[in-house]
């Protein structure tokens, strides 16, 4: 399928009824489509995605129609709702350590390149911590450097390892033994995308 096609998809997976805050609906992204605005129907798709989840059929159309176009982060962002689909979405407010207490000196990317390891609570065989590893977005900021502090969504290596957290939990980040960083779980939900038989 081609841009408009797979926007056009997209867009019947879309509740009529959803709005977002500024009183975006479906109807906005027809509008958009019918003037071969496809940049700005995608945007709107992924905003009205945020007051309503949707099925793992609309980020995989989404994902296809912004490589096409050629948008890098749309695109990245689209794989990684795909991701949550399948596996479940944990957010969490992260505050990284100044430059001097950690290894981190510089900013990282904020769109799913960062895969850092993770105490989440969980213990080895002979009682030792245990470290898990889960890639991480930054929300609202394009990276995020030391002494920072963002919302995050973490994509982990083993979801099944992560099923325990709860909203409230403290959990720290590390880039080597030392804490990078200290998060608070915010939330914490299964995966909605049915499993293929």
């Amino acid at each position: 399928m081609d841009v408009p096609e797979l926007l056009e998809a997209a867009s019947l997976l879309v509740p009529t009824e959803i709005a977002t805050e500024n009183d975006i609906t479906i109807n906005d992204v027809w509008d958009y489509l019918a003037h071969d605005e496809w940049e700005v129907a995608l945007g709107l798709l992924e905003e009205l995605a945020a007051v309503h989840p949707l099925p793992l059929d609309f980020w995989e159309g989404l994902a296809t129609a912004a490589g096409q176009m050629r948008l890098e982060r749309s695109a990245a962002w689209c794989h990684w709702r795909c991701y949550e689909s399948r596996n479940g979405i944990i957010r969490a407010d992260l505050t990284l350590r100044p430059a001097g207490e950690s290894r981190r000196q510089t900013p990282f990317s904020g769109a799913g390149v960062l895969r850092p390891m993770w105490s989440i609570g969980n213990r080895t065989p002979t009682g030792e911590e245990a470290l898990n590893i889960a890639r991480l977005w930054a929300e609202f900021t394009p990276a995020l450097g030391p002494g920072e502090r963002s919302s995050v969504r973490l994509a982990p290596l083993d979801p099944s390892q992560w099923r325990h957290l709860q909203p409230g939990q403290t959990i720290t980040m590390h880039e080597d033994r030392t804490i990078g960083g200290t998060a608070v779980v915010l939330e914490v939900q299964g995966p909605t995308a049915t499993p293929a038989p």
